[in-house]
């Protein structure tokens, strides 16, 4: 599984429902299953972002159809960053001369 860290900004329609977020992020999580996604974790943040998430996706393709879901409710704009962890680096670093 592929793991991507998603930073969101809230909409203005979804900064005029803000007190529904953590409801929202529950039916997010459950969206992302739908997808063979899995939302790891959710942080809601200061500065830049409100909120950052871990998603754990079986490839490109059921992330890019969560992600195009997502978007579509109108609460979020995101920035997706695609992550590796220390073992996946590694073999990238091997792959140099």
């Amino acid at each position: 599984m592929a793991t991507y860290v998603v930073l969101a900004q809230f909409t203005d329609q979804g900064i005029r429902n803000v007190k529904n977020s953590a409801q929202r992020a529950g039916q997010a999580a459950e969206m992302a299953r739908s997808f063979g996604c899995e939302m790891k974790e959710i942080y809601w943040t200061m500065g830049q972002f409100d909120i950052v998430t871990i998603v754990e996706a079986p490839d490109e393709q059921s992330f890019l159809s969560f992600g195009l879901a997502l978007g579509s409710a109108g609460n979020v704009k995101t920035q997706t960053l695609r992550a590796f962890s220390k073992d996946e680096f590694s073999a990238c670093l091997g792959k140099l001369p």
